[in-house]
């Protein structure tokens, strides 16, 4: 058994890790709040901004623009949003298993794939693939929109260059703040999306229900590019949102296992401290017996 020294040098650490455990937590949930504000405001722009791409590109070919010039694919391109700070639970490796379950689709089919990787944990962890092509470090803590504006400036020229074919975003998707989840969309090439709705068809509705000043192509050569922000942005976003509400997650499920910890411990140094105080008092009985003999 330990002795009670070693136990109670125990309990102290384990009190102390408790401690940081908890204002970890407390940290997390207050920056939780605001970051989560901003992802929900955020939520209905993309959302419409989604609804005018559809819209706009409805009656338009593939091939009508730049960016949504459909090839054949040969070279893929993932964009990963992580975090810069771990101790977020398996949010991070979530988000890993997923990018790399897409990679081996590619590579089975043949494809290469390079990555752009967006926060400290993804850099680190593909690194040792060789298949980074750009890393974006130290932003996640306090990005803003020049930041995704960046990233998707340099996608696209990367795309518009011939080096990619397709891009994807990987990045982890806030559900509730006990759920977060791996989530992957298509980035490039941007497809026209057609309404095959029956009864649209049938009442002859679509895009001809808008006029559009000036025309639409002029729109969508502006559009375009700001759609790339919006999409970067939102999973940045939502990536933000979900590291916090992981970790808090993780450290108040360490909290409560350092308490779990400490009542086995205290239990420990009682029935130490028992067997100690009985091997005492037998060693007092055994020398009184011996004097009166």
């Amino acid at each position: 058994m330990a002795s009670l020294k070693d136990v109670k040098t125990k309990i102290g650490g384990v009190k102390k890790t408790s401690q940081i455990t908890s204002a970890m937590n407390m940290v997390a949930a207050a920056k939780l709040r605001g970051a989560q504000q901003k992802m929900e405001d955020f939520r209905p722009y993309t959302e419409k901004f989604n609804q005018a791409m559809t819209s706009l590109s409805a009656n338009m070919e593939s091939g009508q623009f730049p960016l949504m010039e459909v090839r054949d694919v040969q070279t893929v391109e993932i964009v990963i949003v992580t975090s810069d700070r771990g101790l977020c639970g398996s949010f991070n490796s979530n988000i890993f298993k997923a990018t790399e379950k897409l990679i081996s689709q590619y590579e089975a089919e043949g494809k290469k794939v390079s990555l752009v990787c967006v926060g400290k944990k993804g850099n680190a962890f593909f690194k040792k693939t060789g298949k980074i092509r750009k890393a974006y470090t130290d932003i996640m803590g306090s990005f803003q929109m020049f930041n995704a504006r960046s990233i998707a400036q340099d996608v696209a020229a990367n795309f518009l260059a011939g080096e990619a074919d397709k891009v994807h975003v990987v990045y982890g998707k806030f559900m509730s703040i006990a759920v977060q989840r791996p989530a992957m969309e298509t980035l490039l090439p941007v497809q026209p999306e057609v309404n095959e709705s029956e009864d649209a068809v049938e009442a002859g509705k679509g895009t001809g229900d808008y006029i559009y000043e000036p025309s639409p192509t002029e729109i969508m050569d502006v559009l375009l590019p700001l759609y790339m922000n919006v999409m970067i942005y939102h999973a940045m976003l939502e990536t933000g949102a979900s590291e916090h509400a992981a970790r808090m997650t993780a450290m108040d499920n360490a909290t409560r296992a350092c308490k779990d910890m400490i009542d086995e411990l205290t239990l420990l140094y009682n029935k130490a401290r028992q067997a100690g105080i009985t091997a005492d008092l037998m060693d007092i009985v055994g020398g009184a017996e011996a004097l009166k003999g």
